[in-house]
């Protein structure tokens, strides 16, 4: 009876920035579980790659830094195809350089990306699930919610963003019986770590700050994700939930 709270038979979700990486490996979970997927992205030859691994998947292109294009999307697939009960928003991207050298305009698309993706698809869905009276809104924060490390102070200023944002919509929204949280990952083996992944030095110093002692790999949100997209977490808002392999709990 218990293990009923976590099916997601009979819902749909959108992913955001799906195509591959964490979006990619979320996506398919919730699929696993029996979710309805709708891939999101701007390359739809890799859009289109991707859906071609998950079973019964959809498609949805769009850029989500462009708050009409989003909400013009959304509000056709409404329209035509059915209610979005699930939202992820995992599109974002990193940029490193030291603070004192970082370009204005790489600061900028920073905010766009990792902050203005989740207003604008966050919005744009939660206006639907509202009238609806229902919906789940999951956030991809990061371990940089909390903790910040040199080369990426812009990046941790919009992960801090995200957080909030997740407590600021929870805050409006829960009256309206949405659960809006999000996941932090710690360090994962993704594409957008690839440098760092390749790094030695870099691997072994990960290796001794977390006390897992090891990156993590994508599959390991997967089960995060289910339970904030499921009914084991009803009563849960406005949650930032750390998957970091305790790097966050130790100095």
């Amino acid at each position: 009876m218990s293990l009923e709270l976590f099916q997601l038979k009979g819902r749909r979700a959108l992913v955001t920035g799906s195509s591959q990486g964490i979006g990619f490996a979320l996506a398919r979970g919730l699929a696993d579980a029996g979710a309805e997927v709708i891939l999101n992205g701007r390359d739809e030859e890799k859009l289109a790659g991707a859906a071609e691994r998950i079973a019964g998947a959809r498609r949805l292109a769009f850029d989500a830094t462009d708050h009409e294009a989003v909400r013009v999307a959304v509000d056709r697939f409404e329209s035509e195809v059915g209610a979005i009960d699930i939202l992820v928003n995992n599109a974002g991207m990193q940029h490193r350089t030291p603070l004192e050298d970082f370009p204005a305009d790489a600061f900028e698309k920073l905010l766009r990306t990792n902050i203005s993706t989740v207003f604008n698809v966050g919005q744009a869905v939660a206006r639907h699930m509202i009238k609806r009276g229902a919906g789940k809104i999951i956030n991809i924060a990061s371990v940089q919610t909390a903790l910040a490390r040199p080369g990426i102070a812009p990046y941790t200023a919009t992960k801090g963003a995200v957080g909030n944002l997740t407590k600021g919509m929870a805050t409006d929204w829960a009256r309206y019986g949405l659960q809006c949280n999000a996941i932090a990952p710690g360090y994962f083996d993704t594409p957008l770590n690839a440098a760092l992944v390749a790094d030695p030095a870099f691997s072994a110093w990960l290796e001794k700050r977390t006390p897992a002692g090891r990156w993590g790999k994508v599959e390991e949100l997967v089960g995060a994700c289910i339970f904030l997209a499921s009914d084991a977490s009803s009563f849960v808002n406005g949650h930032v939930l750390y998957v970091d392999g305790g790097i966050t709990a130790s100095l």
